[in-house]
């Protein structure tokens, strides 16, 4: 049975190997996000100046009441709906 420690390790070799091939631009930036064993949280990054450009998770004021007593998965898009709003009111406002 693999441990919490192993898990961690096996992921975060996971992500450099995928870091290598893919970093966000001003033009496409890149959807990270990742998945607690009780929240989830995704962030839009900018790589090439080191900017996160908007997050949001379960945890968000805006949607602990909404995302209470739902499953993962529906809580999941509730934070994809949140985090595309503050993309794009970021993006209209000419902050990106």
């Amino acid at each position: 049975m693999l441990k919490r420690s192993d898990r961690n390790v096996l992921r975060l070799q996971r992500h450099t190997r995928l870091r290598k091939r893919m970093a966000g631009s001003p033009q496409r930036p890149r959807l990270s996000v990742f998945r607690s064993l009780k929240h989830m949280y995704a962030q839009i990054v900018d790589d090439s100046r080191g900017v996160t450009l908007a997050a949001a998770s379960t945890m968000d004021p805006e949607l602990r009441v909404q995302a209470k007593g739902k499953k993962k998965s529906e809580a999941g898009d509730l934070v994809g709906q949140l985090i595309a709003r503050r993309a794009l009111k970021r993006h209209q406002t000419g902050r990106v």
